[in-house]
């Protein structure tokens, strides 16, 4: 499943990306609801996503799935009858599952449920209410001084009712049983890195799995944000003794550094993977312990489950200050951060695919290198030894139990160069799969 870019392939992936978001960007979404299902079929477009339905009411461990919420239409009107809140604009305008309302109020009243950033004053805060009945309207702070009418004509015009949890699911299966978890959530409206980033990453990662061959099988989840994680690990906690390694992606379009977030266990391959993968891209980047707070990693990491998932993003949530408001656009999200957000994924999938363990077959003392080509003809020359070094380090520590990521961690030497100097190794029979 070896991946080198060649000048063949389309440079632009970064930009298509993009044109995706760009398509789901309108779309209302939530945690429930029609938002969900237009933003999961828009993606059938792409991957062969299979659309799972959960009652409300149903129990989910210690949650239970809550009604259905839609919105069709919402404002705030001033006594000339003109929209000075419209939720037609922007679907952050309305607090994230808030009851209908229909009355004329006082301003007093209204501005118990309003809300504003006064240290950004032109930029819409996004807030929610998903297990709480209450409703609310969320607007730039100088809108918000500007509202000087005695009273309000307020509506929303939303739905609180019997339906379901939707959920996304793509399953590429393998030559083994064992997978490989990529999960990203779905409930967030229009809110380009947090999460239309990590859904089209994780969209063009699935096309790129399918299109390979692989020896894992791959689980793609698009879920709302951990009431969907909690959904599928209670209708499917059977099958997840089968995931062997995982990745929650979230926040990968902006233009900060990579952020790694190691699984529950600390250790896992997919841990020390994207370790490795970082220490050696050349890209800023920070390795952060699991903590029991974030995203759906802390499902999937909750102790009754302890699967190795991790989470990569950029700048974590919540230290950026466009988090979870209207600065979190198009405009900040970089087509050329989603392709690099994606090749590192890729490098990782393709890692976990080459990490084997081998056997020397020729362990006593070193085989000959020269002659078979893989040294240089002249000694004692200074200069890059890279390959050299890999060969080396891979004959001497392939003896059935190293695994080449072990070799990799040991030599401090980028795992793609110990995996290059393992396939020179077995055309010239000097080594072989251990399993």
């Amino acid at each position: 499943m070896r991946h080198i870019r060649d000048s063949g392939e389309h440079i632009g992936v970064g930009r298509a990306m993009h044109d995706v978001l760009l398509d789901l960007f309108p779309i209302c979404r939530s945690i429930t609801g029609d938002g969900v299902r237009a933003t999961l079929r828009a993606l059938q477009k792409r991957i062969p996503l299979t659309i799972q339905e959960v009652p409300s009411g149903t129990q989910v461990f210690d949650w239970t799935v809550p009604l259905e919420w839609n919105i069709h239409d919402a404002y705030i009107k001033d006594l000339n009858g003109h929209r000075i809140i419209d939720f037609q604009k922007s679907n952050l305008h309305v607090v994230n599952y808030s009851h209908p309302i229909n009355r004329r109020i006082s301003l007093d009243e209204l501005k118990n449920h309003l809300h504003s950033l006064p240290e950004h004053p032109t930029w819409i805060p996004y807030r929610t209410s998903y297990y709480k009945d209450s409703w609310g309207f969320c607007l730039s702070h100088n809108e918000l001084q500007n509202l000087k009418d005695a009273e309000y004509d307020v509506r929303i015009d939303a739905s609180l009712s019997k339906g379901s949890l939707s959920y996304g699911e793509f399953f590429v299966p393998g030559q083994v049983r064992d997978e490989v978890l990529f999960s990203t959530h779905v409930c967030h409206p229009s809110l380009c890195n947090d999460n239309l980033s990590g859904i089209v990453v994780t969209t063009f990662l699935a096309e790129w799995v399918l299109s390979k061959p692989r020896r894992y099988s791959y689980r793609f989840l698009f879920v709302p944000g951990t009431i969907g994680s909690i959904t599928w690990l209670s209708q499917n906690r059977g099958q997840t003794s089968h995931i062997k390694h995982g990745l929650v992606l979230t926040g990968v379009g902006d233009p900060g550094p990579f952020t790694y977030k190691r699984s529950r266990r600390g250790d896992s391959e997919i841990d020390r993977i994207m370790a490795n993968l970082l220490r050696h891209s050349g890209s800023p980047h920070n390795i952060v312990e699991f903590i029991p707070y974030g995203y759906d990693e802390r499902q999937y990491c909750s102790p009754g489950f302890n699967l190795p998932v991790g989470c990569f993003s950029r700048t974590p949530h919540s230290q950026y200050p466009e988090y979870h408001t209207s600065g979190d656009s198009v405009e900040f999200v970089k087509a050329e951060s989603l392709e690099e957000s994606l090749e590192q994924c890729r490098t990782a999938v393709e890692t976990l695919e080459r990490n084997r363990v081998y056997l020397n077959r020729n362990p006593h003392c070193e085989p000959q290198l020269g002659k078979r080509g893989l040294y240089r003809g002249i000694g004692g020359q200074a200069g890059e030894k890279s390959m050299e070094m890999a060969l080396l380090w891979v004959l001497n520590l392939s003896d059935g139990s190293h695994s080449l990521l072990e070799i990799a961690e040991r030599a401090d030497i980028r795992f793609e160069v110990l995996a290059a100097a393992a396939e020179k190794l077995m055309e010239h029979a000097l080594l072989s799969p251990a399993q």
